[in-house]
């Protein structure tokens, strides 16, 4: 860090995120044929931490990437251990032994500055955290920045649609059959994602308010840069985030989550998300299906209700 670094954030932040998904697959589980990943026991949908992480990482390595201080860590192909030894070369910290970096130099200043050079120029560092201590060790880094697995508001109903390829790979295999195959598909799902930021960790990691309004700019524009044939049609369509006044906080995440409600519509009515089928409404297939509410009546001392799409 330096004096030429913006000052950390000092309020918490919790927030909700709510995505989409029309006739795709949001994250094919490896495991099993890359069906949409559920939650077996309720058949609700869900989106890995890890995969909205990457989306966040894949939008910032675009629109940030002449600017200094927004390297992204973790990257297609990257070598992990190439980013640690310039650390420690752009440092000039000495190694405990001649020419051994598996262990951090027993001054603790000397280790900080490792960990703080790569916060500094890795934008997903400072603010996801990594463990950085894999052959040429370069420390560990919590990040201030968390978010849950996404799960959908309703169960949701995978298809297995069938396709056909009417080429071949080989010369040998022209006049053979054509090949069938699989493709995975959610007709229609609303996704939710609680996410979390740590002021106490963002001033450890110099994570700022620049950083984090990146941060949302992402999280609105990131599904617009991951578009495929197997993604079908995603969006993110609503962020609502609690600012706390403190940097400890000012109330419970789950309380301020509890605010935030998902009512399912039909013909001019509403009920909670969830009881859409006792009343043997049709599967939603649309956003419009919905509508988010935000309780803000009585909020705790302290917060403050934010909406960055609007």
């Amino acid at each position: 860090m330096n004096d030429q670094t913006p000052p950390a954030l000092t309020n918490r932040y919790d927030f909700v995120l709510f995505l989409d998904v029309e006739n795709g697959n949001p994250n094919g589980d490896p495991d099993a044929g890359n069906m949409p990943r559920m939650d077996p026991e309720t058949n609700h949908g869900l989106i890995s931490d890890v995969s909205i992480k990457r989306k966040i990482r894949n939008y910032v390595a675009e629109a940030r990437a002449d600017i200094i201080g927004h390297r992204i860590y973790f990257t297609e192909r990257a070598v992990l251990n190439e980013a640690h030894q310039e650390a420690w070369k752009a440092t000039g910290v000495e190694p405990q032994k001649k020419g051994d970096y598996s262990k951090l130099p027993k001054v603790d200043a000397d280790a900080r500055k490792l960990t703080d050079w790569m916060c500094a120029n890795f934008w997903d560092i400072r603010t996801f955290g990594a463990v950085m201590s894999t052959g040429i060790n370069a420390g560990q880094v919590r990040g201030p920045v968390q978010l849950s697995f996404a799960r959908s508001e309703e169960p949701i109903m995978p298809l297995e649609v069938s396709i056909t390829r009417s080429s071949v790979t080989n010369e040998k295999d022209r006049d053979k059959e054509r090949t069938m195959g699989r493709k995975n598909i959610v007709p229609y799902g609303l996704y939710r994602v609680h996410g979390f930021i740590n002021a106490s960790l963002a001033q450890r990691t110099g994570f700022s308010q620049a950083d984090l309004d990146l941060l949302w700019l992402a999280l609105r524009d990131m599904l617009d840069l991951d578009r495929s044939a197997s993604r079908g049609i995603m969006a993110a369509r609503d962020l609502i985030v609690f600012r706390h006044e403190s940097t400890l906080g000012n109330a419970q995440a789950h309380r301020l989550f509890d605010r935030v409600h998902v009512d399912r519509m039909h013909a001019g009515d509403a009920v909670p998300a969830g009881d859409s089928r006792t009343h043997n409404w049709p599967p939603a297939r649309a956003f419009a299906d919905y509508r988010i509410r935000v309780d803000e009546t009585d909020l705790p001392s302290g917060i403050s209700v934010v909406r960055p799409f609007e």
